[in-house]
Parts: C-alpha cells; sequence; structure tokens
C-alpha cells in the first residue's frame, strides 16, 4: 500500500484552514524528519476548479480536481486526508477505505455519534490505518506529560480539570458552517470539547464512564448572513458546553468548552492532580509544562516551569536548537511524521488517535448532550 519509490502519496481533500494547515504539514515533514517514506502531494479536491488549482500551486500539489472521489479512488494514492467539513467525513473517508487507502480525518470524527460509529465500523473492515488529526497530542509538551503519567510521576490521578476558551464566536460573527448544525454536528462541543476530552483520555490513560451536570447553551441565536449582513439566520449549535465526569479509575473531572470567552484567544488548558504531583498546560503557553512533586522536600516545593524545547527530547523531534519555541503549525507536522511512521510499521512517538479511539471521545460528546437534554447522570454503557 505505499508506491515503490518509497513515497507516501496523499489525496487531500478540502483548501480551507484546515487544508492548509495540512498542506503546510505534508510539505514539511519530510524536510525536518527522517522518515522511512518521503510524503508525496499527488492531488488535492476542493469545491472550486479555480481556487483549487491556486491551492495546489501555491502548495505543490500535482493535480487539483473538484471530484473528490477521483482523488480517493486515483490508483496511485496511499492515503487521504479528510480536511472537509464534519458533515462530510464519514461519506468521504468510508469510501477512501474501500478503496483500500490509509485515511487520516479531522476532528471531532463526525458530526454525529450515528456517523462515527459507521467510521469506526467501516475502519475495523478496511485493510488501511486510520488515524484522526488530534494534533494537540503532539505538542511536545503534552507528550512530555503523557510520559510523565505513564511512568507514575504524578501517582493516582484525583482530579483532571480542562477547558477550551475562544473568544471569537460573538454576535457579530457571521452564520458560518460552524454554526450549523446539519454541516458541524455541534458547535463548541465538537469543535473544542472534542480537544479537551481527547487530551484528558490521551494523558490519564482512561476512559470516562459517566458524564453529568451538563450545560449546553447556545447565548447567540441570530447571525448575520455571510453574503448579506443585513439579513440574519438562526444559529442551531451550542456556544458553550460544560459538564462533569468520572473516569473508570475513579478521578474525577471537569470540561468547559466556549467560543465565548471574551479577551481570549486560544486557551486550550489541562491540569491533573495526583497524590505524587501535579501537571498543568496552557497552549497560549505551548512550549511550556508546569510540574508539581510532592516527593520535593517541603521547604522547596512549588511549581516548576519546563521548556520542552530541548533537542535531545524525542518528543520536540528534528527542529531548532534548545530554546528555539515552535509554533502551532508544528503539531501537525510532528503528527504527519508519526503518520508515515506508522504506515511504515514503524512506532510513532506517542500513540496516536485512530477511528476506534476517536469513537470514544464521541461517545463522550453525546453523553454530555443526552445529560444536558434529560439532566441526569448519564453512564457511557448507555451510549453506543
Amino acid at each position: 500500500m505505499m508506491s515503490p519509490d518509497r513515497r507516501l502519496n496523499v489525496a487531500m481533500l478540502g483548501t480551507k484552514f484546515m487544508g492548509r494547515a495540512h498542506a503546510h504539514a505534508w510539505r514539511s515533514a519530510g524536510r525536518f524528519f527522517d522518515l522511512p517514506a518521503e510524503p508525496g502531494r499527488r492531488i488535492v479536491a476542493g469545491r472550486d476548479a479555480e481556487a483549487t488549482r491556486a491551492f495546489a500551486d501555491r502548495w505543490g500539489w500535482e493535480e487539483a480536481t473538484t471530484r473528490w472521489r477521483t482523488a480517493v479512488s486515483h490508483p496511485e494514492v496511499d492515503l487521504v486526508d479528510v480536511a472537509t467539513p464534519n458533515d462530510l467525513h464519514a461519506e468521504q473517508a468510508i469510501a477512501a477505505l474501500e478503496a483500500g487507502k490509509h485515511v487520516a480525518c479531522e476532528k471531532p470524527l463526525a458530526g454525529t455519534l450515528e456517523d462515527a460509529r459507521a467510521l469506526r465500523d467501516a475502519a475495523r473492515r478496511a485493510e488501511g490505518d486510520t488515524f484522526v488529526w488530534y494534533s494537540y497530542r503532539r505538542v511536545p509538551a503534552v507528550a512530555l506529560a503523557h510520559q510523565l503519567v505513564r511512568a507514575g510521576w504524578v501517582g493516582r490521578i484525583y482530579h483532571v480539570r480542562a477547558v477550551y476558551l475562544q473568544g471569537w464566536g460573538g454576535p457579530e460573527t457571521p452564520l458560518l458552517w460552524r454554526f450549523r448544525r446539519g454541516r458541524a454536528g455541534s458547535g463548541a462541543l465538537g469543535d473544542l470539547s472534542a480537544h479537551i476530552v481527547d487530551m484528558a483520555r490521551f494523558l490519564t490513560g482512561e476512559e470516562i464512564v459517566e458524564v453529568s451536570g451538563s450545560i449546553v447553551e447556545t447565548f447567540i441565536k441570530e447571525r448575520p448572513l455571510p453574503d448579506d449582513p443585513s439579513r440574519t439566520g438562526r444559529s442551531t449549535v451550542d456556544d458553550a458546553v460544560l459538564f462533569l465526569a468520572r473516569f473508570a479509575g475513579g478521578a474525577i473531572a471537569s470540561f468547559e468548552s466556549t467560543r465565548l470567552a471574551t479577551g481570549v484567544k486560544n486557551a486550550n488548558r489541562i491540569e491533573i492532580h495526583g497524590e505524587r504531583g501535579a501537571l498543568r498546560f496552557n497552549f497560549e503557553r505551548m512550549n511550556e509544562l508546569e510540574v508539581f512533586s510532592a516527593d520535593d522536600p517541603p521547604p522547596l516545593q512549588g511549581w516548576r516551569t519546563i521548556q520542552v524545547t530541548h533537542e535531545d527530547h524525542p518528543w520536540t523531534g528534528s527542529w531548532w536548537p534548545d530554546g528555539h519555541g515552535l509554533g502551532y503549525e508544528h503539531t501537525f507536522v510532528n503528527q504527519v511524521a508519526d503518520m508515515v511512521t506508522a504506515v511504515s510499521g514503524g512506532t510513532p512517538v506517542v500513540p496516536l488517535p485512530d477511528f476506534e479511539d476517536a469513537y470514544q471521545t464521541q461517545r463522550v460528546l453525546e453523553a454530555a448532550v443526552v445529560s444536558a437534554r434529560e439532566r441526569s447522570a448519564v453512564r457511557l454503557s448507555q451510549i453506543r
């Protein structure tokens, strides 16, 4: 399932924000990492022929098409990268799997639990590998936190606090596809909560077994239409979500996501508190991991800030000299390097989320919706 010249030929669906982030990663990974195969930008698909051709020229894709089925069935393509809106994930990714391709899909896995289940089932039947772009796992500080928890550094976990705060979704923001339930499936829940639920599961190594106390709120009911701001349309997704959860090992957690955190840009934060230590991460300071050790002598106990930018850290990868920070785009490049390694039979730096894994996150999101609707605790065993 790989080209004989050791190229991993890629077809990418989507040319907007995520398309740019992914295109940069496919172009850069082979330049910074010694990979077992060179990512080949074989074909890109978009809705507008002229814009897609311009995108291909700008980012170095060999072909451009407006027919996504042409891209996923291309005989030279090994992996299909799905970077389209949520409602298209299921049809496109399943078609790619049935065509015998590896598939990397944007998050959340789907707009609905039903579609996510169909994707999981298709992945179980398929020969190709599957991946989901939960790229925050490949922030070096998060990868280091994962290693510390696995090594028992925090001991038994008591509390997890996770928030993802953005402030761009005020009343002046137009009615983009992200505010339409039919396209997005949900609002802050799928866009932001999906990230922090995945990160909490990834860091703790445990599954969430219960969700309770959920509040799902839409504050901005009407938004200006993108093509005519003098008119408005109904927003059909949530603006903010809060819920509590319990992990299989007994730890409790709180999750909060909003696109109406006035004054905040992109605060993806998580804290883990255990019997021996604690960890704190904030994506707005993405090159830092805060750690606390209860094993330190009491006079020396306190939070320490680790700059996770050492050349010899495997989580940092093949980037810059010590102290030269990484940015948002590096998370995608790091994940591309791991995906190429995985499909070539190697072991990635950190465990990569596949469709099975991402389906578990989707179940938690569904449980939050059910808890809010029924005003009750929801066991994850009820969500299938």
